[in-house]
């Protein structure tokens, strides 16, 4: 990948919003946009990259282990407790798949779901047969590496398919090449992001050299140009448009939990709906619904109580549909956790069809409502 530069003015060097000069919804939102950036985003973000590049290392020791004839199901487990913190981390993000996960294609990169399993074991078989010049960009596209072909190789489901597995020690020296690549990539994702919003002078030395490595740093602080709506260097032209984008982006992944990820294997039509399911490999399918709501629930009242939120901004003209939205939420989150796993045999049951209902269409419905009201404010 070519290293991306953009036009953008040195942030560091810009004065700060002068908020005498706001008006009282943009000092609300200007508010509850840093508090945003700064204790949900960032940290988000952050955590994820941490646990990334902690999931790389123990894959790295898994190779060196297995070459030595010391590979143990507590070295795998070890790793697959990373990919459990990263992907937790990532599921907390979606309700912020714009921006940089969207402009730079990290989200696609990453998170292409579900994993084709044919697929994948055609190329695991050609890779320990010997198969020559694979690359991560020439082995099926994005569907083949990311969270779920890491997951493939760090869980295996029992016979029954009720249980999630430690893998078994017995790879070939060949796949682990492979792991390995794959989740160096998933590392090097993982640190752009962190990057792109806070800025790259504002990651670790360790992340830095990452990002220079893998030729990944774009130059660009979005964190910033979020709270400096207005400004020079700040794509963001008004707060209003800061408070649309943060909703939209709850909105999105409201939609896509209810109608796509619970919605198209409940509603499964053919074969290849009723397999459109995240992580079936580590039953992780319901955590991820639910920390996908939870993204909502922390962008919109914030991640630290007391704090300034877009909560207390619509609260302020419209107490009654602020509850009504937090309402929604936990009512979605009751509903999905309501599901039992494994998802892949429970999705057509009835409480999918309920999630669907409560997430799909009653939390949409209201956030809709909020973005609304926001914009006529």
């Amino acid at each position: 990948m070519l290293l991306a530069t953009l036009p953008l003015v040195s942030c560091s060097d810009d004065e700060p919003v002068n908020e005498d000069d706001l008006s009282v919804k943009d000092k609300a939102i200007s508010l509850a946009a840093e508090e945003y950036v700064d204790y949900t985003v960032l940290p988000t973000y952050k955590d994820m990259a941490d646990a990334a590049i902690e999931l790389h290392d123990l894959c790295l020791a898994m190779q060196a282990k297995h070459e030595a004839g010391t590979l143990t199901a507590a070295d795998i487990k070890a790793a697959g407790d990373s990919w459990k913190k990263s992907r937790k981390n990532w599921e907390l993000s979606e309700a912020f798949l714009f921006g940089p996960a969207a402009n730079h294609n990290i989200d696609p990169h990453i998170d292409s779901w579900p994993l084709d399993k044919a697929a994948m074991d055609d190329l695991l078989d050609e890779i320990r047969n010997g198969k020559k010049n694979w690359s991560l960009d020439n082995n099926g596209g994005y569907g083949l590496i990311g969270f779920h072909s890491i997951e493939y190789m760090l869980f295996e489901l029992s016979a029954d398919g009720n249980t999630s597995l430690t893998h078994s020690t017995a790879y070939t020296p060949e796949e682990l090449v492979y792991l390995t690549a794959v989740t160096e990539d998933l590392r090097n994702q993982a640190v752009c992001l962190e990057a792109c919003w806070a800025g790259t002078e504002n990651v670790s030395a360790q992340k830095q050299e990452i990002l220079e490595d893998a030729e990944l740093d774009y130059a660009e602080e979005y964190g910033w140009e979020m709270k400096n709506a207005g400004k020079g260097g700040s794509r963001f032209k008004t707060y209003q448009h800061v408070a649309e984008e943060i909703i939209q982006g709850c909105i999105d992944i409201a939609d896509e939990v209810g109608n796509t990820k619970i919605g198209r294997p409940h509603f499964a039509a053919s074969e290849e709906d009723r397999n459109y399911i995240e992580s079936p490999y580590s039953l992780n399918s319901i955590e991820d619904f639910v920390d996908n709501i939870v993204s909502i629930r922390n962008s919109y009242c914030g991640s630290r109580n007391g704090q300034p939120s877009l909560s207390d901004y619509v609260k302020s003209f419209n107490p009654t549909l602020d509850a009504k939205l937090i309402t929604a939420i936990n009512n979605a989150i009751t509903a999905i956790q309501a599901i039992p796993e494994p998802f892949t045999k429970t999705a057509k049951g009835t409480e999918a069809g309920n999630a669907v209902d409560v997430v799909g269409e009653d939390l949409v419905n209201v956030l809709e409502e909020v973005y609304d009201a926001i914009v006529r404010s």
